[in-house]
Order: C-alpha cells, then structure tokens, then sequence
C-alpha cells in the first residue's frame, strides 16, 4: 500500500517532531512508573490500574506510531516557494462569504495542522481544495451540506 504523502509547513513539522518526542520519552516513563506501581497492588486479575496502565501503554504506542508515519512521508512547504498570485498550501487568504456578506481569514495547511480555532483549514477540506489554483477577486464555488457556499477571494498572502 502506497502512502499518502502528509504536507506540512516547517512549523506543523517541528509540532510533530516535538509531540513524538514527548510521547517517546516523558510519556512512556509516565505510563511505566504507572505499571510499575499497579503492579504493587498484587493479583493482576483484579486490579483495574494495571489495566487502564497497558491501555494508556498501548494507546501511546499507536500513537508514536501514527506520528513515525506522517514524520516519514513529510513533505515540508519551503516557505520561498509560496507564492501570492494563487492560492497554495501555506497561503492566508482573505475571503467574502457571499451569502452572509462576511469576510473571513483562512490560513490554508495539510490536514495534520488542521485547527479551526485559528482558521487553519485542510488543503483537502471542501473549502481549502476549493480554493486552491484560485486567483484575486475569483469566486470559488463550495459544495457543502447546506449547498452551494460561494467565496470572493479578496487577498492572497504569506
């Protein structure tokens, strides 16, 4: 099976490399001084802080293992190759949402940067591929569930 390649700008990348780290070190520590002492408790059979212990113990590890993946098929965005005559991963973009008469600032990322408290919104979201190729004062058409959504893109920058 052929993975995905994962996009991610420099500081996504260094997030990544940071939380993998934390998890390989402080955490797996964490989670062994937890077996360690639940198993001070005696007979296993019974003892639900062993269980949830292995669980935890598990979970990281599907973790590390989830971010050792994306890590490896990281395609890092040079921030030199972002251009502002279209719209591109790395690109804020400034748009009027037609219906509502509002203008709304996105930061287009990969989708493992993701965060909508901050507009940062996926590359493959119906609204980041939407706008993606897309020029100055173009209107994007957005199939989403309440219909059809149309954005003026007012500004592209860095």
């Amino acid at each position: 099976m052929e993975e995905k390649e994962v996009i991610l700008t420099q500081e996504g990348y260094d997030n990544l490399e940071k939380e993998l780290n934390y998890l390989r070190t402080e955490k797996r520590a964490e989670i062994a001084d937890r077996i360690k002492v639940a198993l001070g408790f005696g007979d296993l059979s019974e003892n639900s802080e062993y269980d949830e212990a292995k669980t935890a113990q598990a979970e990281n590890e599907v973790k590390i293992a989830e971010l050792e993946n994306k890590v490896r098929h990281a395609k890092i965005i040079d921030e030199n190759d972002i251009d502002t005559e279209t719209v591109q991963v790395g690109n804020i973009v400034k748009v009027l949402d037609m219906e509502f008469d509002e203008k709304v600032e996105y930061t287009i990322v990969g989708s493992t940067e993701v965060n909508l408290s901050e507009n940062k919104i996926s590359n493959e979201s119906p609204l980041g591929s939407a706008l993606l190729g897309a020029k100055k004062n173009h209107v994007v058409e957005v199939n989403a569930p309440a219909g059809i959504m149309k954005y003026k893109i007012l500004s592209i920058k860095k």
